[in-house]
């Protein structure tokens, strides 16, 4: 798979990369790559945002900056690109990423990711540029950067050969497997700690019966919330 981030702070990635499975994600063959929007502004002193129409506190990313970097990283017409792989606006606004939506995008060959920054973006950028409009969450952040990693990190950990056992990313937390229900508990050594016990069927040794009580704990938590 190949991942390509839009951003005005690309280095700030390198650290998103150093972590394990995503290094064992690119050693595998998949792609991370990045573009700066100030690398293909067509303003003058690397400008990308201006004042919002109608007035207004803050600083607006600019439609025609987002569409040259498209168009400048690409080499062709960002509608063109639109057409050929899934681009995704990081924007308060969009669609709440769940694990529905993670398998959706995991399964694509391609995807791109556009950061926002200041008070967000030209609504034309939702609308004509990028296929998709996702949120982490209903918060604002400071920019689309840390939104992009959290996307990046929950697609990646469920590519092939990111995570040593393939079993960890098919049964986790509101995954199908587990019906969308939030993971069942998890417990290590030592069995006993300060009188506080580890549930004796997990010591038992009898697999069908640890796997009927992680699937009634996993029920119980999802019921919960």
């Amino acid at each position: 798979m190949q991942i390509d981030v839009f951003t005005l702070f690309p280095e700030w990635f390198g650290w998103f990369e150093s972590q394990r499975h995503v290094a064992n994600a690119l050693a595998a063959g998949h792609e991370l790559r990045y573009c700066s929007y100030r690398d293909h502004t067509p303003l003058s002193a690397g400008q990308v945002d201006d004042t919002p129409f109608g007035g207004g506190a803050g600083m607006v990313l600019r439609v025609d900056v987002v569409d040259a970097a498209l168009q400048g990283f690409y080499g062709r017409d960002s509608r063109e690109v639109r057409a050929e792989r899934r681009i995704v606006a990081l924007t308060a606004s969009g669609r709440i990423l769940d694990d529905g939506l993670v398998d959706e995008l995991a399964a694509e060959p391609a995807l791109t990711l556009l950061c926002g920054r200041y008070e967000g973006f030209d609504e034309r950028i939702v609308e004509h540029l990028a296929t998709d409009a996702v949120s982490i969450g209903r918060y604002v952040l400071a920019g689309g950067e840390l939104a992009a990693m959290v996307v990046m990190d929950t697609v990646v950990r469920k590519l092939p050969g990111a995570l040593g056992h393939e079993e960890s990313a098919r049964e986790e937390s509101f995954s199908a497997a587990l019906e969308g229900a939030p993971e069942y508990p998890h417990y290590t050594r030592p069995a006993e700690y300060r009188g506080w016990r580890v549930p004796e069927v997990l010591l038992s040794g009898h697999h069908e019966r640890i796997r009927e009580w992680r699937r009634e704990q996993s029920r119980r938590r999802g019921q919960s919330g």
